[in-house]
């Protein structure tokens, strides 16, 4: 069974309620964004070097430790501070991490096979297409927009977001992943204690992560 781990946000007691709800699975794949935004990077970082059988692809926010070209304002100091936080070797280990994988008949990326900031949406959108074009698997699995769900698109491709285990932005605060078993994909929602990441977001990152973690949305206005 592969455990499909994304968007964690240096969030270390989600991940810990997550692998410990993933008990049973034998394989994890590692879907990006490991440490930006969140109070734990460093400690989160080395818990996932610690698992068997990972296998680990760059999010934009990995990019951004070093390249935040692309990155909000605010969000561009966080990944600067994230990046003194974890120290050279770490960033260089994220930074230079393989941006997609191919595992049987699924294509693993951050946001899309072709950007790692463009993804797709719980419903089709027009550019669902392009953002497919040259795909031969028949599911894609992706995170970046911490919305779990699961839809067909273009040409019957599954498209396949796990959510975010350290920031889900549907609503619901729970910790967010799913496994692949036998070809199937389930979703899984673990508790946590929620309130206690927000207050150590909120008092060793700023207030902007914070709010979006204590919502669970993107908009905070």
């Amino acid at each position: 069974m592969l455990a499909l781990l994304y968007d964690i946000h240096g969030n270390a007691p989600a991940l810990e309620a997550v692998l410990s709800d993933a008990r049973d699975a034998d394989e994890f794949l590692l879907g990006g964004d490991y440490a930006t935004a969140g109070a734990w990077p460093r400690e989160t970082v080395e818990r996932l070097a610690e698992l068997p059988n990972a296998t680990w692809i760059r999010g934009n926010a990995d990019r951004w430790l070093v390249d935040s070209h692309d990155a909000p304002p605010p969000i561009d100091a966080i990944a600067e501070r994230t990046a003194e936080l974890l120290g050279d070797d770490l960033v260089k280990r994220l930074t230079e991490l393989q941006e997609s994988a191919v595992i049987g008949d699924t294509l693993f990326c951050h946001a899309s096979p072709r950007s790692d900031m463009k993804s797709f949406l719980p419903e089709p959108a027009d550019h669902d297409a392009e953002l497919l074009m040259g795909v031969e698997t028949r599911r894609v699995v992706f995170g970046h927009t911490h919305i779990a769900f699961e839809r067909e698109g273009p040409a019957g491709i599954q498209l396949v977001n796990p959510g975010s285990v350290g920031m889900p932005w549907d609503g619901d605060h729970r910790a967010s992943y799913a496994v692949l078993d036998d070809g199937v994909v389930r979703h899984r929602r673990v508790e946590y204690d929620w309130r206690a990441a927000v207050a150590a977001v909120r008092e060793r990152v700023g207030e902007l992560p914070a709010r979006r973690m204590e919502l669970a949305r993107f908009q905070v206005d």
